[in-house]
């Protein structure tokens, strides 16, 4: 659905996406994550045709960047981090105004906005004007101000930012809806959390892309992971254990603690079998065994850190 070759863009002196390339496919979540300033809303502007790229390319449902904008514009669906709804107009009249600007008429304008209006729970108060909406009634209807045309991508900038719990939670729910149906998704964030529990997989970026991988992924590369054994054995056998674990050339290091072992191995999926052969065939009786991968945060942390670094150098 959307291929990003190389992207970049500038402002002046200053080259706020270099380089960028990735794709995303139908039904899929992909979510930029990085600081303040990293180029995520620049990318999706670029994306969504509102603003012209200083280099590189893209495609969109097969139309191209820059030749076929109007269209990408006419086709594609964003949500920005401030919804810029017009005040003094009701839900429904913001609805209608932006629908007919995208094109629709008529019934099927009356339609699509009524039908949006009751999907983001809206429908009772469509006819109150946006000014004494909350933070959360007014993401809302710019949710269903983006969907009302039906695009096929779809663009969120900070989805979830500045709203209470509840709220953020209906907008995740509603996201992940829109996967199922098929709906190709780019999600900026700087939220972890929401980063990780949304996105299908997931762009570090911090002016370009640092790394893209899925979140569990992302969360075993690097450092050595920790694989804590539970053990039915008493301490000492679980010291006589070290000896054996010790001999494993993809072991990093292993100690003890009550009740096994905690263990380091560099990729768990791959090294996990052969672990547990060898403390098997060493007599140990294993009654569980839990992967404790790096956390999204510990590597994301570590990414931006060091492209900082290098920057400062």
């Amino acid at each position: 659905m959307i291929e990003v070759e190389g992207l970049g863009k500038r402002f002046g002196a200053v080259q706020a996406v270099h380089e960028l390339s990735f794709t995303v496919g139908d039904g899929e979540i992909f979510g930029l994550l990085g600081p303040n300033g990293a180029g995520k809303t620049t990318t999706v502007r670029m994306l969504a045709g509102l603003i012209v790229p200083s280099a590189g390319g893209a495609r969109v449902n097969g139309l191209q960047l820059g030749p076929d904008s109007a269209r990408i514009r006419a086709s594609s669906g964003i949500l920005t981090e401030s919804p810029g709804l017009h005040d003094k107009l009701t839900a429904r009249e913001n609805l209608s105004y932006y629908g007919f600007l995208y094109g629709l008429r008529g019934g099927a304008l009356r339609g699509a906005v009524s039908r949006y209006l009751e999907i983001v729970g809206l429908e009772e108060m469509g006819d109150r004007k946006v000014i004494g909406f909350s933070k959360g009634m007014r993401q809302k209807v710019a949710i269903a101000r983006a969907l009302l045309h039906e695009p096929e991508a779809i663009y969120l900038d900070e989805p979830t930012s500045g709203l209470d719990p509840h709220a953020a939670k209906m907008v995740r729910d509603f996201v992940s809806t829109l996967r199922n149906a098929g709906r190709s998704i780019v999600m900026c964030t700087h939220n972890l959390d929401e980063a990780e529990r949304l996105s299908d997989r997931i762009g570090i970026m911090q002016g370009t892309l640092l790394r893209v991988d899925t979140p569990a992924a992302l969360r075993r590369r690097g450092r050595a992971a920790t694989v804590r054994i539970e053990l039915a054995a008493s301490d000492g056998e679980a010291h006589r254990l070290l000896d054996a674990l010790a001999a494993l050339p993809f072991v990093a290091a292993a100690r003890t603690e009550p009740g096994g072992l905690q263990v380091e191995v560099r990729d768990p999926r791959r090294d996990n079998p052969e672990l547990v052969a060898a403390l098997v065939a060493h007599g140990a009786r294993i009654v569980a065994i839990h992967e404790q991968a790096a956390s999204l945060e510990d590597v994301y942390l570590h990414l931006v850190g060091e492209i900082g670094e290098r920057d400062a150098a």
